[in-house]
């Protein structure tokens, strides 16, 4: 029977039980926030230092798993592989995604970017974990640089017409992926890819990057020789302007699918 001294008891004991699990929900947070930090150095790590972690970033059309050909031959290397799981909403949530996986990364890491991710790759490239940057048939604009601009210079590529909108939302019709995106991956396999394409947000492209990693670190640049998505002149023209070691490969603009040891072997030379 429940009477009023063991009622008050009862309340004391949940209120005790409340106060603990309280503390200890609060001792995980911290423990979590310590965790998550713990792995960002103090001072920055070498540029073109020997480095054992790889962060990937996917660019649009695209998701994490683009990566799939490339990421088994970099484990094999003996390296520590995270391909990011980029939002595609804005430009400062991409880059935010990308700096959490390199907080994670202990020691020095190569960041690589596919595409529009080298938008990425040149903002989150200053992390101080970060010791040299890959560019795969990506855009890589300096400080402050209108990129649309710079590529209205070029002859636009036949992908640009493939674009359709829901509204907010962008993706690339089936016909534009398969031909102008795709269009050296056997055609099954692409339909595959075209299914997991993950919408953008128009916000994403009024982006600019503040700062300009490759002035600082060594980079490393893959054209695609047969670009329907980038022109590859385009590319050429910012692997120039970088000082990049440059590969050209005769790939559409998915060279990472099409050529991954290709590719898996700059990141490896990258990493030194």
């Amino acid at each position: 029977m429940l009477n009023r001294r063991n009622f008050s008891t009862a309340i004391m004991a949940g209120a005790a039980a409340t106060v603990i699990a309280t503390k200890a929900h609060a001792d995980t947070v911290a423990a979590d926030a310590t965790a998550t930090t713990a792995t960002v150095p103090a001072t920055p790590v070498a540029p073109g230092a020997k480095a054992r972690n790889i962060v990937l970033v996917h660019g649009l059309f695209a998701d994490g798993s683009c990566w799939n050909l490339v990421i088994p031959r970099l484990q094999a290397a003996g390296l520590n592989v995270t391909s990011v799981q980029n939002p595609l909403t804005t430009l400062p949530d991409a880059v935010a995604s990308a700096e959490r996986v390199l907080n994670r990364q202990n020691g020095p890491t190569v960041l690589v970017g596919h595409s529009f991710s080298g938008m990425i790759v040149t903002e989150a490239g200053m992390h101080p974990n970060v010791a040299s940057l890959v560019y795969v048939a990506a855009r890589a604009p300096d400080a402050g640089e209108n990129y649309t601009a710079l590529a209205k210079t070029f002859p636009t590529p036949p992908a640009s017409a493939g674009i359709v909108f829901d509204g907010d939302e962008g993706r690339l019709t089936e016909e534009a992926f398969l031909r102008d995106f795709a269009g050296d991956v056997p055609a099954a396999k692409a339909r595959v890819l075209y299914a997991v394409q993950e919408p953008f947000h128009k916000a994403l492209l009024a982006g600019q990057v503040t700062q300009a990693a490759w002035r600082h670190k060594p980079s490393f640049y893959a054209v695609s020789t047969q670009d329907r998505t980038i022109n590859s002149d385009l590319e050429r023209f910012m692997a120039k302007r970088m000082g990049a070691h440059t590969i050209e490969v005769k790939s559409s603009h998915v060279s990472m699918i099409s050529h991954p040891e290709t590719i898996a072997d700059l990141i490896l030379k990258a990493a030194g």
